[in-house]
């Protein structure tokens, strides 16, 4: 797989401290899922939901930015189980080409984290 597998450039639009607005449609074909993930206009996200303190070493639009919009959607959608959106999340990473070490650790944090926020989302 390689970054060829997201389908469309991804376009945003910032509304406030944490929320973007997806401005046209954006894709990405994933091997875990075995799907083509779509995710529409007007989608709104918070790319990576990583605590504020830690901003300086992770932003939320990082190198993971388009894996992490295909994560949130996958996680309100509800699409897949929790365990097929985050290994979508690990896959997209590594098509982004971001570091093993780092990848790893956001990949465990949704793992061992993230329960509440794939419940919360129904």
């Amino acid at each position: 797989m390689s970054k060829q597998d997201f389908k469309h450039a991804l376009e945003v639009e910032f509304l406030d401290g944490t929320t973007w607005r997806i401005l046209a449609p954006f894709s990405y074909e994933s091997q875990a899922s075995r799907h083509t993930i779509n995710v529409p206009y007007g989608f709104r996200t918070d790319f990576a939901s990583i605590p504020r303190g830690l901003w300086n070493l992770f932003p939320p639009t990082g190198p993971y930015g388009k894996a992490a919009v295909i994560h949130d959607y996958l996680y309100r959608t509800h699409l897949f189980s929790k365990g097929i959106a985050d290994l979508v999340f690990l896959e997209a990473m590594t098509d982004l080409g971001v570091a093993w070490w780092k990848r790893q650790l956001m990949y465990h944090a949704v793992r061992w984290f993230g329960r509440r926020a794939y419940k919360g989302s129904k």
